[in-house]
Order: structure tokens, then sequence, then C-alpha cells
């Protein structure tokens, strides 16, 4: 996710270990995605232990994500719902989009063996803000202009949240109990909220809303990650 704090600072892409993209903040040792790998972290932390767990026993999802970005986690939303033909309704937020010449730059898209990856990723940057539209076959798409701090999520929605804001120590604003009570209440019952911080005000604002706490094996360059739990499963 883009922040306020991102706004104060030039920008350029860098690659990771896997040979994708990421984006840095000059001066700022901060990136969008892990620098071990970008596509493989978003894989793990927000498709295998978010989505994929899920989906075993729903051929229907509904997706929320707070930070949106660089739109990696979508393009690899789409590719695993299509492979497991699954539908999608898919909400991101995110407060400052990521810049055209940014955006165009990065090769999640060409790294993949989808032969229409690159027309879809060019339609989760150039679609409608605030609008529902169709991305592709069974996947709709909404994407909201606007901060989680202030906006409002519908009530009873998501059955997977993939929460991919900057680290808690730069926004800690974004990981406290008042934005977590926001989404909890936004989650249906037996869903899961995935993300790669298992810092202790992380788990213990997540608690203080009634999620149940799971640490979950982390990507290369990190030892663990976090799922947070609404209900038993």
């Amino acid at each position: 996710m883009i922040s306020l704090f991102c706004q104060m600072y030039q920008k350029r892409i860098i690659k990771s270990e896997d040979g994708s993209h990421t984006i840095e903040l000059i001066g700022q040792n901060e990136q969008y995605h892990s620098t071990h790998g970008a596509i493989q972290e978003s894989n793990h932390v927000y498709i295998k232990h978010g989505l994929e767990r899920i989906t075993q026993n729903a051929d229907t999802i509904s997706i929320l994500e707070v930070g949106m970005g660089t739109g990696l986690n979508v393009l690899l939303t789409w590719i695993y719902a299509k492979k497991h033909h699954l539908k999608v309704n898919y909400y991101a937020i995110e407060a400052f989009p990521v810049e055209e010449e940014i955006w165009r730059q990065l090769n999640y898209a060409t790294l993949q063996n989808e032969s229409d990856s690159e027309e879809i990723y060019d339609r989760i940057h150039q679609s409608a803000w605030n609008e529902t539209t169709e991305l592709a076959k069974d996947f709709k798409f909404k994407k909201i202009e606007d901060s989680i701090l202030e906006h409002q999520l519908p009530k009873t929605e998501f059955d997977v949240v993939y929460f991919d804001a900057f680290n808690p120590d730069l926004e800690p604003k974004l990981w406290t109990s008042d934005v977590f009570e926001n989404i909890f209440s936004s989650m249906k019952n037996e869903s899961v909220l995935s993300t790669y911080s298992t810092k202790g005000i992380v788990k213990r604002a997540m608690k203080s809303c009634g999620f149940k706490i799971e640490k979950k094996p982390g990507p290369p360059g990190k030892r663990e990650i976090l799922n947070a739990v609404k209900g038993s499963i």
C-alpha cells in the first residue's frame, strides 16, 4: 500500500531475488514487496495462506484487500481463480494509487504463464475507481480510492482479507484496533485475514477485536507470517 509517508520520497523499481520487481522508497530501505521475491512472497502470504485456505470449502469468494499498491495480489488472485474455476468478488482499497509511469514498468504480468495476464494487469490499473467492473469472466472487481482509516466497510461481506499495509513501524495508525474492528465486522464467520506482520502490537490489536491468531511459516527471508481467524476454521 502507498501511504502519505510514501509521497514524501522518490521511488524506484528494483528486482527482487525471484526476478520480479518491487518498488523501493529511495533512502528509506523500504519496499512494497519482499526483496527476497515479490511474487514468491505474495503467493505465500495471500494466496496460499489466505485464498487457498478458504477455497477448500467454497467456489464463490469475496475478497478484501487493504493496500492494493502495485496490483500484484489482484493479478495472482485472478490466475488462481481461473485455474480453480472460482467466482470472485474483489474489493480493494488504496489511498494513493501507484503512478502509471511506474506500474507500466513492473514485470509481474510478463512473468506469468497466462496469455492474457498483461491485458488483465492493465485492466486492474486502468479500470474506473469506485465502480464495480468485470475484470474477467467470473471476476468482479471494485477498487476504492480511500484510506482504511476513513472507509466504512460493508458488514459481513468478506471471506478473505489480504492486509498489505506498510509495516507498523512506519505506519502504526494502520495497525490499530479501530482498523481491525472495522475489518472484523466486514468479515463473514469462518473467514481469515492474512498478513506478513507478526509484531506484538499487531497481534494484541487483532485479539482485542475477537480474532483468533495463528502464526504460519513465512516465505524465504521471513520466519513467520500471521493469519487472523474470525470463527473456528
